[in-house]
């Protein structure tokens, strides 16, 4: 059977309590994506107030979900914020959302993981456990221009890796 679209663990996570994403029911959109691990989100009110020293007090946070993603190539996974994050724990996604490339899957970076970047606006940092869902994941096709080049960088790392 040939895959097309999927979600697989990465293999540090391959014998742990990991969940694939699975949509919450028929008519969802959405891949639940889930923490892989325990995590804090610093609210940043709280970070203002005390700064630690040659910090960044308003950074986001990576949470690691141990999954990664592969679609065919004129595909991505659009990641967004659940719903319920920003009126419940005041978790937003800083950029409005992610986009996971088809070139991602497997990088020697960190092999693909997908990780979900959060801030806390809220009053009081929020404390993630392991298994619970952070955003979700949607599998979208994108067009590309006629007058496109056969000239590209090889993707070499993970999380922002295609930038300059």
């Amino acid at each position: 059977m040939t895959k097309i679209r999927g979600f697989e663990k990465v293999s540090t996570y391959a014998a742990g309590e990991v969940e694939l994403p699975k949509r919450a029911t028929r008519g969802s959109a959405g891949y639940d994506l889930t923490a892989s691990k325990d995590c804090v989100i610093p609210s940043v009110f709280k970070a203002l107030k005390d700064p630690a020293p040659n910090s960044n007090p308003v950074a986001s946070t990576l949470i690691p979900t141990g999954v990664k993603a592969y679609m065919p190539e004129q595909e991505y996974l659009l990641l967004a914020n659940r719903s319920s994050n920003p009126m419940k724990r005041q978790l937003a996604v800083p950029n409005g959302i992610g986009v996971i490339d088809s070139d991602y899957y497997n990088n020697e970076g960190n092999e693909g993981e997908i990780f979900v970047q959060v801030i806390n606006y809220g009053l009081e940092d929020v404390h993630i456990k392991q298994g619970e869902r952070i955003a979700q994941g949607i599998f979208m096709r994108y067009e590309t221009v006629d007058q496109e080049t056969d000239a590209f960088d090889v993707r070499t790392g993970g999380f922002g890796s295609s930038g300059r």
